[in-house]
């Protein structure tokens, strides 16, 4: 009878206010992890361990932990991340970096089919479409938000890269070790934003938005964890 009553009251919910948004687990535990997310590396000997739901990386090179669902519509992304830096010979404090809203338009409905061309090299993924922030990128110099349109010609050609749209270079702005940041995006109804430890850093109007694609993790040369994943989907209002 109770159940019959919540699929009663979540029926009438969902058809009177639209779909309710998709809310997900972090899956960063050992036990869950391989079911939500993969790893795209260009070294081999890249190390995971879990902290219970903490995930700590060591990338020797570049990589990406994507989460395995597409997204689609109006998306919001939270978690929870750090650069340790604690003199190990793996730490270096740079490149809490991400991806979102990415997919590939040779491919947009696998992100999968070209994982392994990629191999986490970061100018391949000039490849894709998304959305993309440098949060203490180049040896901790600079923050940087780009929107990447899929133009493979930037691979090879440094001219062809996609804009900076939006840069910090103070101190302020730039990593601390040690330091565990909150990290928000959202993409909704064509604007995009990035927002660190409640301040917001991007704010940009997209005239031809990423309405779907998968987000990703994305560091190298470094010791990371992250933590307390979640997102959830709404449709785009019309």
């Amino acid at each position: 009878m109770k159940k019959r009553l919540f699929l009663f009251f979540f029926y009438l919910l969902t058809t009177t206010f639209g779909a309710v948004a998709q809310e997900t687990i972090s899956g960063l535990s050992k036990k869950e992890f391989n079911k939500y997310w993969m790893i795209e590396s260009e070294s081999p000997d890249y190390s995971v361990k879990h902290l219970g739901d903490t995930l700590e990386i060591v990338s020797p090179k570049g990589l990406t932990l994507w989460r395995k669902e597409k997204m689609q519509g109006n998306v919001v992304i939270e978690y929870d991340a750090c650069v340790m830096d604690e003199g190990r010979p793996e730490d270096r404090l740079s490149d809490l970096n991400c991806f979102w809203m990415a997919s590939d338009p040779k491919h947009p409905d696998n992100l999968k089919e070209r994982m392994a061309w990629r191999s986490g090299i970061f100018v391949r993924s000039y490849s894709m479409q998304l959305y993309y922030v440098g949060y203490g990128g180049n040896h901790n110099s600079t923050t940087r938000f780009r929107r990447y349109d899929g133009d493979e010609t930037g691979i090879t050609d440094k001219n062809a890269r996609p804009a900076i749209l939006k840069e910090y270079t103070d101190s302020a702005h730039l990593l601390t070790p040690n330091k565990w940041y909150h990290i928000r995006l959202e993409s909704k109804n064509g604007r995009v934003t990035y927002t660190i430890n409640g301040e917001q850093l991007v704010d940009f109007l997209d005239a031809q938005p990423l309405n779907e694609g998968w987000f990703g993790f994305r560091t190298t040369l470094s010791r990371t964890r992250i933590a307390n994943f979640r997102y959830s989907c709404t449709p785009i209002e019309k």
